[in-house]
């Protein structure tokens, strides 16, 4: 895949080399004063510095600071509805940046955004293009950081799932398209517990008839009937990693999941019963032996 750098109205670019400095030192100091907002500050520009900060290649810089202030601004509506609809344009030219981190950080940006009740229908379809494509699954690097494709990707596509102005039914389609995508990366970073997660959440909605809840699993099934092809001794990694998914998908079917972080309980997805069911069709396969 090529990209092409392009400036946003704000001054930041979704690829290449940022037009924006982040202060590192003054974004810690704001974090230590309870984020408060500096006397006299021009929103837009600091909102637009933390928008690049999210893609920084330094995780102090990415994860550390910046992330909490916005984070915190965010759901204090600091940042409110008109800047969150630029910022969240920004996220969603950014699933097509040439770096990782950028990539990466893009849906924490965004279901940040979307958890505050926020929607354009072409963050989801920026997001459906990425998520199944992205064939950089690690969950760490050394140098860095956490980049956690599918774990970020998760926490937004379970959002996703929970708005009403997103149809639940393309969210879980979208979920078996990463599914059924194939790696060569063993999830070792709980991607599989925070996938599971995001597709529970999003089967939580009630508009889904039973039949619409339970089709998403058709892909899977297909991929794990299929089994290891003639001569391969070993389990294909993204085989293994929908087996654990749906391993931790029916736990939560059993159990219930919270619909976000702070819902005071877990609730079951209306069509629980029949879910378990067809996951233990669906998994079948994997105890059956040659």
């Amino acid at each position: 895949m090529t990209h092409n750098d392009t400036t946003t109205e704000n001054g930041a670019t979704t690829g290449g080399v940022s037009a924006l400095r982040v202060d590192l030192a003054r974004w810690e100091r704001i974090h230590a004063d309870d984020c408060a907002v500096p006397p006299g500050a021009d929103l837009a520009a600091l909102t637009a510095e933390l928008g690049e900060a999210l893609r920084d290649p330094d995780p102090e810089v990415r994860d550390g600071a910046p992330y909490v202030v916005l984070r915190t601004w965010i759901r204090r509506d600091v940042v409110d509805r008109p800047l969150r609809a630029r910022l969240g344009a920004v996220m969603a030219a950014r699933f097509e940046d040439p770096e990782i981190e950028a990539r990466t950080f893009a849906p924490l940006v965004l279901d940040m955004i979307v958890a505050r009740g926020d929607h354009d229908p072409a963050w989801f379809d920026a997001f459906r293009r990425w998520y199944p494509a992205e064939t950089d699954l690690r969950g760490y690097d050394p140098v860095r950081g956490w980049l956690h494709a599918v774990a970020h990707g998760a926490d937004l596509l379970g959002t996703f799932g929970r708005h009403p102005d997103v149809d639940p039914c393309a969210v879980l389609a979208l979920a078996a398209d990463r599914l059924v995508a194939p790696t060569e990366l063993v999830y070792a970073q709980q991607e599989d517990d925070r996938l599971a997660q995001g597709i529970a959440r999003a089967l939580t909605r009630p508009e889904p008839t039973e039949a619409e809840a339970l089709a998403w699993l058709d892909p899977v099934e297909d991929l794990l009937a299929a089994g290891r092809p003639p001569g391969v001794p070993t389990t294909a990694a993204h085989v293994s990693n929908a087996l654990r998914t749906l391993r931790m998908l029916y736990l939560l079917a059993d159990t219930g999941v919270r619909p976000d972080a702070g819902a005071p309980a877990a609730v079951r997805p209306p069509h629980a019963e029949a879910l378990k069911r067809r996951l233990t069709e669906v998994l079948a396969p994997a105890f059956q032996t040659a």
